[in-house]
């Protein structure tokens, strides 16, 4: 459930595709190994994304190289923000954070996000990254309007929100997902004008430093200081409420640093920056996970689907596993 979820987020923040996978692989992993909660999952995120895809696109063109070492670097500052919190141990901080303004902000990224997705929804051809250019286009290109792209997306919502509600501990969300994709191999949605995110760029993440000049880094030391203030509310948020409803105690400040640790692991591996996700932490409180070993395997699980996953109809017919390749390809 969590992958076609953090490819999502990928595109909110305008970027590559697979670079949502690497945001579950290596930073999932860091946190995992120096937080202190059991159950907050590290990954991409709406909030974070939608806050610094609206920052950056106007700095350079989105998916765009210049744009992913931008994004990267941002990562990195997120990064440096962090350690600098816990080093001076500032994870009391989020005692005096809102939580009404925090409820109020996540409402507004919601609606930031729906519109996001609205094109994809539509079937209409959205190339802005801004909330109101975005609107303007959808007024505008409202003809390209695609009933057979809408009607799945439709029954898609539809089934996992009556799933939620007359079936809460049913994986009516899994099932759907494996449905879409055993139904976009069988009927080949491409072919008939539904919109699919089409082929991913497999292999591991190479690993190296990003590159920003310095009044670029500048520019973005803002856009960090945002996503600082976003991971420090909203992972403290939904770790504390995971543990008070495990009765297990939290260490603030290691979370902190497994936070921090991890968004430097993403700015390293071609990713952006992660946060502790309340959406895919209840989906794995859900599934019953009790400790980050969940999130392990999740990222195992990632690790494979990189490695040998190829298409969706390789993964509803299971016709053949492709030899182990850098450069294998992922739908």
């Amino acid at each position: 459930m969590d992958v076609p979820q953090v490819l999502g987020y990928a595109r909110i923040a305008a970027m590559p595709v697979v670079a949502g996978l690497y945001t579950a692989l290596l930073p999932l992993v860091a946190f995992a190994l120096f937080g202190s909660s059991r159950h907050l999952v590290v990954a991409a995120d709406s909030a974070t994304a939608a806050i610094f895809s609206s920052s950056l696109s106007h700095m350079a063109k989105p998916e765009s190289t210049e744009y992913v070492e931008l994004v990267a670097m941002l990562a990195l500052l997120t990064a440096g923000l962090l350690l600098l919190a816990r080093i001076f141990k500032l994870g009391f901080l989020a005692n005096f954070l809102s939580r009404t303004v925090l409820i109020g902000f996540l409402a507004g990224v919601g609606f930031q996000v729906g519109i996001a997705v609205a094109g994809d929804i539509l079937g209409i051809d959205v190339s802005a990254h801004r909330t109101i250019p975005q609107l303007k286009e959808l007024y505008d290109n409202f003809r390209q309007f695609n009933l057979e792209t809408f009607k799945l997306s439709l029954l898609v919502v539809s089934v996992i929100l009556l799933g939620r509600r007359f079936a809460p501990r049913f994986p009516v969300a899994l099932l759907a997902v494996i449905a879409s994709m055993a139904a976009s191999a069988e009927f080949h949605f491409e072919e008939r004008g539904i919109a699919v995110i089409g082929p991913v760029s497999g292999g591991l993440p190479s690993i190296r430093l990003p590159e920003a000049s310095l009044n670029q880094i500048l520019a973005l030391l803002p856009v960090a200081a945002s996503c600082f203030v976003m991971i420090i509310a909203q992972s403290a948020a939904t770790s504390r409420i995971y543990a008070a409803r495990h009765r297990e105690r939290i260490d603030e400040d290691a979370d902190i640093f497994g936070l921090s640790t991890a968004n430097a692991v993403a700015a390293l591996s071609g990713a952006f920056v992660v946060n502790g996700s309340p959406t895919q932490t209840a989906m794995a409180d859900i599934a019953g996970a009790r400790s980050q070993l969940a999130q392990l395997v999740f990222a195992a699980v990632v690790l494979l689907a990189l490695l040998f996953l190829q298409t969706p109809c390789n993964i509803y017919r299971v016709a053949r596993w492709p030899a182990l390749s850098s450069r294998s390809r992922l739908a």
